[in-house]
Order: structure tokens, then sequence, then C-alpha cells
């Protein structure tokens, strides 16, 4: 193995764990190689799923210099999906790598941008059967086998497996312990199964792991550990996290943004004073608000600002979603009929137009996934329909809900007060 080719294997590393200096591997492999192709391919796919417009169009600006002679099948296939990706083709793009895949299930980059794609459509849950294709192809005793093992976890938990979910990524993390995907998944399932205490104590154990520097999305890993408190009604030290953890280590891409943005309304819908908080956190946002192309990304842009008092940037982000609907993308049925009613009901909340809210969600709520994120993090639309119709007096409707809710989760305090105030409805 080359030089180049060594440090691009430590890059794949770095960037499929979530942990250590991707960057600073592929600025190696260019040293010793100028002319090698993966590197700057990888360095387009952290742009690219940066999902900030900015990092995006250097993507494209990358990519308009890779010509298509003389690169390898792996190179040719991922700039086949780079270039579809950066124009918002995700369907395509994830179409693309999966093919490609088929040939070359030991590309573990591939497997990734795969998956963050079909995250940001709603469908993390097609992970499950990428990696169940790819996994009798590689061997226990190979390396990164634990982070191969860590997709196929995270797959299983979207699709609703949670018990098989658990189990292989608790292995994972035995092997990888540092590895973003395995803890993230434990995390995940012990949300959706209703266990909070337990999930602070999976938190606690590994801290050491994920409060690394080195760990790159520990953000989303304290926004789970945030969830976990408010489950059990610690609101003060779910806000505790927002401030002191979330706050300081965050950067100002979307992707980031939507955490902090989600555990803020969250608390504020359940009485918590957010004070300046959503003053404070809008600025962040505001270099977004032009060029934005992700729609999970924008009803949670649209979210901060409608929360901070800001009606022009609401404007703005519904304007930029509306002018998406209107093109022939990939995205145009998301955003017609999922993201621009979310976004429009959202304000019908804040407006205290609950009713409105109610009415305007109901109709999404069959089709939520497709705004894309997780299970955990779409679970905030079904919460504010829910405390919506509660506010709106409609008892039918809150109970029913508060009836789902309760029923996956009894042990939920958040739960338990949807019910108990939806039963307190007058009929």
């Amino acid at each position: 193995m080359t030089m180049a080719a060594q440090h691009i294997e430590d890059a794949v590393r770095a960037f499929t764990l979530n942990y250590g200096d991707t960057n600073a591997h592929l600025a190696q492999a260019r040293e010793a190689d100028p002319s090698c192709r993966m590197a700057d391919l990888l360095q387009a796919w952290l742009l690219t799923l940066s999902n900030d417009s900015v990092q995006v169009a250097k993507a494209r600006e990358m990519l308009d210099g890779i010509a298509k002679d003389g690169l390898t099948e792996r190179e040719g296939q991922h700039l086949a999906a780079l270039r579809l990706a950066g124009n918002g083709q995700w369907p395509s793009a994830v179409a693309v790598l999966d093919r490609h895949l088929l040939d070359d299930p030991h590309d573990l980059a591939g497997h990734q941008c795969a998956m963050r794609l079909d995250g940001y459509q709603g469908r993390f849950h097609r992970e499950a059967a990428r990696a169940a294709r790819a996994l009798p192809f590689w061997s226990k005793d190979q390396p990164n086998y634990g982070i191969m093992l860590s997709f196929y976890g995270f797959g299983l938990e979207e699709l609703g497996d949670f018990a098989q979910a658990e189990d292989v990524s608790r292995a994972a993390a035995e092997l990888e312990p540092h590895g973003y995907w395995p803890h993230h998944a434990v995390s995940h399932v012990l949300e959706m199964t209703g266990r909070p205490e337990q999930g602070l104590a999976w938190m606690n154990e590994r801290a050491a792991y994920w409060t690394d520097a080195k760990f790159n999305n520990r953000v989303h890993i304290w926004w789970h550990k945030a969830l976990y408190h408010v489950e059990l009604g610690q609101n003060a030290e779910a806000l505790a996290i927002y401030d002191d953890e979330i706050l300081p280590v965050m950067r100002p891409v979307g992707t980031q943004l939507c955490n902090p943005t989600a555990l803020l309304w969250r608390l504020e819908t359940l009485g918590c004073d957010a004070g300046q908080r959503w003053s404070d956190q809008l600025p962040l946002w505001q270099q977004q608000l032009s060029g934005m192309s992700s729609p999970f990304n924008e009803i949670h842009g649209a979210m901060a600002a409608l929360r901070a008092g800001d009606r022009t940037a609401y404007e703005t982000i519904l304007s930029g979603m509306k002018q998406s609907a209107a093109t022939d993308g990939e995205l145009v049925p998301t955003y017609r009929d999922v993201a621009i009613p979310i976004a429009e009901a959202m304000a019908c909340f804040v407006d205290g137009d609950y009713a409105g809210a109610v009415e305007g969600l109901l109709p999404v709520e069959p089709n939520l996934w497709r705004m894309g994120g997780s299970i955990a993090q779409r679970d905030l639309v079904e919460w504010t329909l829910t405390e919506a119709a509660i506010r709106s007096g409609k008892r039918n409707v809150a109970l029913s809900l508060a009836n789902e809710r309760l029923t996956f989760r009894p042990k939920s305090v958040v739960n338990k007060h949807f019910h108990e105030t939806a039963q307190a409805i007058p009929v």
C-alpha cells in the first residue's frame, strides 16, 4: 500500500468513526501524492454532507476540476454520486452508491455517505438492508468490521427492530469504543424504548469516549442526553446541557444547529422560560437563511425564527422552501407536501392558533418521515401536534395522540403529562 493510500484509509476510518481529524489525513494523502483524487472526493463529501449552502457550493467547485478520465471505478462512482448530491438529487445519488456498494461492499466511505443521504430523506432504516448485504463479505477479524457492524445496528434501530439493534450496537461499541454510530444507535434504542435512566447510565459510563474533543458529533450526543433528562421531567438539567455543553462546542452549520433548536422548542412547550436564548440562537441561523437546500434544516430554521420573533427571517426561509417546491427537483414532493405545511403549522402554533396547527399537522403526520432525520428527531413535530391538540381543547384528538405516545413509552414523564392534560379537557 502506498503512503497516499494509507492516509486515505486513515481518513476513511476517521470519517466513518466520526472521530479524529479527517482533513489532516486527506492533507497528508495529497502531500504524499498530489494527484490523489480520492482525497479530493472525500473532501467534497465532507463539504456536501454539511448541508451548508456555502460548503456545498465549495464542493461543486472542487468537482468541476475533476475529470472522469483516469479515475478508478470507485472514484468514478463517488464522483457521479457527489455531483448528484451537490445538486440536491439525493435519491439519485443514493441509487448510484447502492449500485456501487453491491460490487464494492468494503467501501466504508460509500456506506456512510449513502446512509447520511438517506438520513436527510428520513430513510435511515435503509441502512439495515444495505449493511446486511455487505456484512457477509466481511470477516470479523478485519479492521473496521466494528464500524460496518455499527451501520447495521443503526439501520436496525430506525427499522424498529430495537432488541436486535441494541445487541448489535453494543457489540459494535465494544469493537469500536470511540465510534459515533454504535454509541448513537444504543442512545436511540434507549430513547425509543422509554428507558431514560438506562440512557443516562449509558452516557455516563462511556463519557470518556464521546466527550473527547476528537469525537466530532458530540453535540448530537449531548442532545440525546438532554432528551433523557426531559423524559424524566428534569428540565433544568436539560437546559443546563443546552447552555453549558451544546452551545460552546456547536459549529454554526444547519445539521448541528437543529440540535439546540429542537431541544429549546421541546423545553419551551413544557413551560420552561427560554429567556434570551432564542434571540441569541437566531444569529447562528442567519448565514443559513439564503440558499438552504435541506427540508429538515429549513423546518428547524423556521422554528428558530418564529420563536425569536423575527418574521422576516421566517418568511425568507418559507419563501426559499416555496421556490424549491416550484422547481423540477427530486425533493419537490417533500417541500410541497411536508416541509411547507409543517413550517406554516408551526407559525400557527407560535401565534396561538392551536386549532390551525392541528389541522396543518394532522395531514402531514402519515408522511412525516419524508422531512428527514431520525424517528427521535421527527418526534418533535408529533410532540407539537399533541400539545397543539391539548391547547386547542380538542379532547378526542389530544387524548388519541397521547394514548399513542403513552402506549409506546409508558414510563415517560412527558407522555404522562400529555395524557393527564388531555384527559382533563372538558368533554
